[in-house]
């Protein structure tokens, strides 16, 4: 996330449990079978949780960065299933954690099929099409309501099946972009001539760049919004989203985002060029403005699920940075509109000519 959001505990309320008169006056914990129908929790805020003594967070966030991200891009470069199975991993970590929100707000999600089907996106995604996807992005809506028919509870069905499809959209088919992105060109050569791509500068491993460039961005502006935030913030961004956030430091992240991006493409160019060659420079600073401005609202977007369910994070995986989903936050946006831009490029360049 670009900065800290306000102290929001990250467990649940304690609730005592209800308790039921039986025979002789006494009583008895309420047993699980009497379950009371869905009614959403508000989204309370609890109180803060008290300092913890030890490394600090912005400590625990470096160290996990250190470590985090050249694993990352070493995936990145590796490709083939190796690169497959780490998106499959992390799509399944980001929507249990998602679950789990749901499960706060007192509903329960079909987990274990949601992410299954999210797993599925990933594989048609790395062997399949866009028509492909479509039929199973229809299928996992259709199994997750009749598999809704099966369980006991029917109060909250509105919310497991919404609550569900939603993980698999939001987790699931947005990030799997990053497979389609990956392998960029051969999502091209279906679509256009091969002779067309390579003259338009297209290399098969092009998708390594535009992967870098994203995530460059993404973490550029992360850590541009953070600092410029702290150093500068005065005036609130979203306070009933994020109060932590403020509208200097997402300036000073839009910032940082198009300097990084400008230093990934002269790096490539310099180390790489033929990685970088279709990416023309006029297309460097608009590129990465969007991708900036993307990151920021799914930060935004991530903050106000996290403060529906009254959570600071959505898991505590990653020391210093919270769980999988916190991080994959602005990715989960800023990817798919990378590759739909790229796509517009390739249109508006080798149909329209412009």
């Amino acid at each position: 996330m670009s900065e800290s959001d306000e102290a929001v505990a990250g467990g649940r309320e304690e609730r005592p449990s209800p308790e039921l008169p039986l025979e002789g006056g006494r009583s008895a914990a309420r047993r699980p079978a009497a379950r009371e129908p869905f009614h959403p929790k508000p989204a309370t805020p609890l109180p803060a949780e008290p300092a913890k003594r030890g490394m600090s967070e912005l400590a625990r966030r470096l160290l996990t960065a250190a470590v985090l991200i050249p694993l990352v891009l070493y995936i990145v470069v590796l490709g083939g299933l190796a690169y497959l199975a780490t998106v499959m991993l992390f799509v399944a970590i980001g929507q249990r954690e998602f679950y789990r929100l749901i499960e706060d707000k007192g509903a329960l999600p079909l987990d274990v099929l949601g992410v299954a089907f999210g797993a599925a996106l990933c594989v048609v995604a790395y062997v399949g099409n866009e028509y492909h996807a479509t039929i199973l992005l229809t299928a996992s809506l259709l199994g997750l309501m009749v598999a809704q028919l099966r369980k006991a509870q029917i109060q909250e069905s509105l919310a497991s099946i919404s609550g569900t499809f939603f993980g698999v959209f939001y987790v699931a088919w947005l990030l799997a972009h990053a497979i389609v992105l990956r392998n960029f060109f051969d999502v091209a050569n279906a679509k256009y001539g091969f002779d067309e791509l390579l003259l338009l500068g297209l290399h098969p491993d092009s998708g390594i760049f535009f992967m870098m460039f994203v995530l460059s961005v993404v973490v550029g502006c992360d850590a541009g919004a953070y600092f410029a935030g702290r150093a500068y913030g005065r005036r609130k961004l979203a306070p009933k989203i994020s109060p932590g956030k403020t509208v200097e430091g997402a300036l000073g992240g839009v910032i940082a985002g198009c300097v990084i991006g400008t230093a990934a493409k002269a790096l490539f160019d310099w180390q790489w060029p033929a990685l970088s060659a279709a990416f023309e420079w006029r297309l460097v600073l608009p590129f990465a403005f969007a991708l900036s401005v993307a990151g920021i609202v799914g930060d935004l977007l991530e903050s106000m699920l996290k403060r529906d369910a009254a959570r600071k994070d959505a898991g505590g995986l990653l020391p210093g940075m919270g769980g999988v989903l916190d991080r994959i936050d602005s990715p989960l946006l800023a990817i798919p509109i990378m590759y739909y831009m790229l796509l517009g490029y390739l249109y508006l360049t080798l149909r329209v000519g412009l």
